[in-house]
């Protein structure tokens, strides 16, 4: 972590120089001199901090250099702080600054040099080699399985057995890869060494080998275990193994694969780089061949056999988690005592699913005495005995952590911020990661774009779980499995990288570190709002709020009690970058909120905003993300947002009552890429949407003719437009929509109002995907026009976007739709779908298009039909589907409904929410 914060504050301090050299003037050499030492001191810190864990004094002198980096960075802003925020800094006020600063940085140098200093009396680089050893090789122990002792206490994952049997025993012409991939403590060996030496497995290869890798490898070591286990040397050859250059050993290796089929287990890779280097000892041999891999990275999976799709094993369920437990716990007992029943299940609960957590405790209690008194103790300290108190899960699950590279590390600790079991947005996520200012810039790349791949990097080595999808596939939620949030929790506080507040104490803390740049408050913030202590190094503060069932007047009482509190935070917390107070129930904000100069995130999404915000806002000229949705009571937003030159992000959606917008000066906004929704107004022709070339989302309410002709036109500077709404006001038609196929990146079109002629297919964005249609009143040869858009994959025709009583899909129409939604087509009666029309559906939406008779004939051979949803349909036309077509439509695996099916026994009930909104 040291690394990291080295890095960023030298990134920082060359940003300062070049865009407040009006604040430097008179320390900039200083600054130079300072940013050039701490470069330096980057030169080799990432091997320190590699080297710190096993070795303390390493440790010690890693973290006075970070403390040094995160001094550098509080004095540098303090000073631009007080500059920028003093009206008076002139030339009676600015010299005394400049000398304060001054000795302050030269302070810091001093300290520079003394830690650089005695890093050689210490004599660390030389200990640092040796030491530690001892702990890895006892990992590498535990971890070494072998492949002929299965273990007694698992339990068989039935489905991903099989899955991966018919992988392994498949007949392919050339070598193929079977990646087993997931997280630490999975059970990804177990699962590997079952099918190992499965015997339908054994009788389909002539030879099999199973080697360890880990992340400490050596290519002569894998080959020769490969060449030993499939007896590829004779005896004579064997005895001369060891003079066997490694190139000639791996040539023999191939040569004698190449007449077998054969099956080799590569357990625990780490990285591409094993792979690389192995691949040339594997011949597509006779057909059937097969190399199986367990990985905690997805992407060397892919890297390994870019055409294989990696198996993934599923956590344990509840019931196999309890069984598995009772197995370690009580030796091969299925069941609880009845005393011990319901802590048994709460403990098992803690494990969330992973097979080494259920097993750990498991042997842990299996040890103890089977009492409730002894029960209750460990349950106590359930967290400390999954994670530290286990050497074995602790050193296991913190591997994947110490692998990461020291900005993803810090992408991962954030996570511990969440509270437990959350589902957290991946837009807000990586707005926060960029706001804190943890992703480097790549080129032309964006910050946001960066910070996606880290998200998907991160979800490749199984640190965190995808949560829910879009309709188009896109990670709209992730997770964290909570021994791993525990992982971040405390890796995070040793790092003072972030502090949680639950209750009336820091979580699974008696103290609280007042260093902690980052806190979390999880508890009834009206009780607990920590104060001015924290200043100097807090630099952001996020709050997760719980409803309380409290009265009105009690309510407003708490009300003014927190914002009384938050005051605090807005007189004394000046190098604050993140507040977000989602769900806060504060009803304004005082104008001291604009001495916040350094914020980069305002998060004010669900609060009882009611007042018009202050005017003191356009002080936050460093904000990038500014979240208003939802504030229910906000009338009005201040004509101010133009001051705010670096915002990234402005999110104003409100379902029925939007805060008024339409009336704000947008044209200096020339960094702006989301603005979800907005009121139409003049800023349309004033310089302001032209002057937004870095737009990748807009939505625009409340639109006249004219205006959408404008917005049209403007379209072909703004390169980067990848989804556009526009919603009419209620007596306007939408002109012809021509000018839209010079928008190259626009995937996502919306169109809210009627559509007086449709435009033809080339005329359409080129790269369109999804294609959402409201109040549209097409013509009746409109869905001819549609159906040729050679790349939609969504199409969603919504209430009065289609009044005839007929509709056709014609056969190969709509080549590439996979969502089709149809939502109050009040007039639908009959729909035609054509034989080879729609040859990639996969998701079908009928929703109260009370007229219609059936689903069309024509889709009961669309075998690649996955879902159905049937929304508010009349009785009928549900018994029909569940009667008379039932077997034409069984093979679709999911039908789920929401009409009166139970009451007359033919069906299920399942709610299916509405289409999401285009602003939220």
């Amino acid at each position: 972590m040291a690394e990291l914060a080295v890095s960023l504050v030298v990134e920082k301090l060359t940003n300062l120089l070049a865009q407040q050299a009006s604040y430097m003037d008179g320390v900039s050499r200083k600054i130079v001199q300072l940013r050039n030492e701490l470069r330096w001191m980057q030169s080799f810190i990432k091997d320190a901090d590699m080297k710190q864990e096993d070795n303390d004094l390493m440790q010690q002198w890693v973290n006075d250099v970070r403390d040094v980096a995160y001094e550098t960075e509080e004095v540098i802003e303090t000073y631009v702080s007080k500059a920028a925020a003093r009206s008076t800094f002139d030339l009676v006020t600015k010299p005394f600054y400049l000398y304060k600063v001054g000795k302050e940085i030269e302070s810091i140098r001093m300290r520079i040099r003394e830690i650089s200093g005695r890093r050689n009396a210490y004599g660390v680089e030389r200990n640092s080699r040796g030491e530690g050893r001892g702990v890895n090789e006892r990992l590498r122990w535990w971890r070494q399985p072998s492949p002929h002792v299965e273990e007694d206490d698992i339990i068989e994952l039935v489905e991903d057995s099989k899955a991966l049997l018919m992988q392994l025993t498949s007949m392919e012409s050339r070598r193929r890869v079977v990646s087993v991939v997931g997280m630490g403590g999975l059970g990804k060996t177990t699962l590997a060494k079952r099918l190992y030496n499965h015997n339908d497995v054994k009788n389909h290869f002539d030879c099999r080998a199973w080697i360890y890798v880990s992340k400490e490898f050596r290519r002569r070591d894998i080959l020769q275990g490969i060449v030993t286990d499939v007896n590829a040397l004779n005896r004579v050859e064997m005895e001369a193994l060891e003079k066997l250059k490694e190139e000639d050993l791996l040539k023999k290796l191939h040569e004698f694969l190449e007449e077998q089929r054969y099956l080799v287990v590569l357990d625990d890779v780490w990285s591409m780089e094993v792979w690389d280097c192995l691949e040339k000892a594997f011949p597509s041999g006779k057909t059937g061949s097969k190399v199986m891999l367990t990985t905690r990275n997805k992407e060397v999976a892919l890297h390994a056999d870019g055409e294989g799709i990696p198996h993934e094993p599923r956590i344990l369920t509840e019931n196999e988690s309890l069984q598995l437990f009772c197995k370690k716990a009580f030796h091969g007992i299925n069941s609880l005592p009845r005393e011990l029943n319901k802590l048994g299940k709460d403990m098992v609960m803690r494990c969330g699913g992973l097979p080494l957590a259920v097993v750990v405790l498991g042997g842990l209690l299996s040890r103890k005495s089977k009492s409730t008194e002894e029960w209750h103790r460990v349950f106590r300290n359930i967290t400390w005995h999954l994670t530290k108190g286990q050497d074995r899960i602790a050193a296991i699950l913190s591997l994947s952590y110490n692998d990461l590279p020291s900005h993803l590390k810090s992408c991962f600790l954030y996570l511990g911020l969440f509270p437990e079991d959350v589902s957290v947005q991946t837009k807000k996520l990586i707005h926060l990661w960029v706001a804190e200012g943890f992703l480097l810039q790549e080129g032309e790349e964006t910050a946001e774009g960066v910070a996606e791949k880290c998200l998907n990097e991160l979800i490749d080595r199984c640190m965190i779980q995808v949560g829910r999808l879009s309709s188009l596939g896109r990670v709209k939620t992730v997770r964290i499995h909570d021994l791993l949030r525990d992982l971040a929790i405390s890796q995070g506080r040793e790092e003072i990288f972030l502090e949680i507040h639950h209750g009336n104490k820091a979580e699974q803390s008696e103290t609280i570190s007042t260093k902690s740049r980052r806190h979390a408050i999880h508890s009834r913030y009206d009780r607990y709002i920590f104060l001015k202590k924290f200043a100097p190094h807090l630099r952001s503060l996020l709050f997760f709020n719980r409803e309380y069932n409290v009265d009105v007047e009690r309510k407003r009482m708490k009300i003014g009690f927190i914002e009384k509190k938050l005051n605090v935070i807005y007189k004394n917390f000046k190098l604050l970058r993140v507040l977000d107070m989602e769900g806060v129930r504060v009803v304004s904000l005082p104008d001291t909120i604009g001495s916040l100069i350094q914020l980069r995130y305002l998060g004010l999404r669900k609060t009882n905003l009611e007042e018009e915000l202050p005017l003191s806002l356009g002080n936050l000229q460093n904000l990038q993300t500014l979240d208003l949705r939802y504030s229910c009571f906000l009338k009005r937003i201040p004509n101010v947002i133009w001051k705010m030159v670096h915002l990234r992000h402005l999110l104003l959606y409100t379902p029925f009552d939007s805060p008024e917008s339409g009336h704000l000066r947008m044209d200096t906004l020339c960094n702006l890429q989301s603005l979800p929704y907005i009121e139409a107004g003049n800023w349309i022709n004033n310089g302001g949407l032209a002057n937004m070339t870095s737009l990748r989302q807009l939505g625009i309410d409340g639109l006249s003719r004219e205006q959408v002709n404008s917005v049209i036109s403007t379209m072909e500077r703004l390169q980067d437009i990848q989804s556009l709404s526009l919603l009419l006001t209620e007596q306007e038609m939408f002109p012809i929509l021509t000018g839209l196929s010079y928008c190259e990146h626009l995937q996502k079109l919306c169109f809210y109002g009627r559509i007086e002629k449709l435009p033809d297919p080339q005329e359409f964005p080129p790269n369109l995907i999804k294609l959402t249609l409201y109040n549209s009143e097409l013509q009746r040869d409109s869905i001819t026009k549609l159906e040729r858009l050679p790349n939609l994959e969504m199409l969603v025709l919504g209430d009065g976007s289609y009044n005839w009583r007929e509709m056709a899909f014609s056969s190969e129409s709509f080549p590439k739709l996979e969502i089709l939604k149809l939502h109050l087509l009040k007039e639908l009666e009959d729909w035609i779908v054509e034989e080879k029309a729609m040859p990639k559906l996969k998701h079908l939406v009928i929703n109260r298009c009370e007229k219609l008779k059936q689903i069309p004939d024509g889709l009961k051979l669309a075998t690649t039909l996955k879902e159905l949803e049937i929304v508010g349909m009349p009785v009928e036309f549900e018994y029909r589907l569940r009667t008379k077509d039932f077997f034409e439509f069984k093979h679709i695996p999911s039908i789920k409904s929401t009409t009166d099916m139970l009451a007359i026994g033919l069906g299920c009930h399942q709610n299916v929410g509405w289409p999401e909104t285009q602003f939220g």
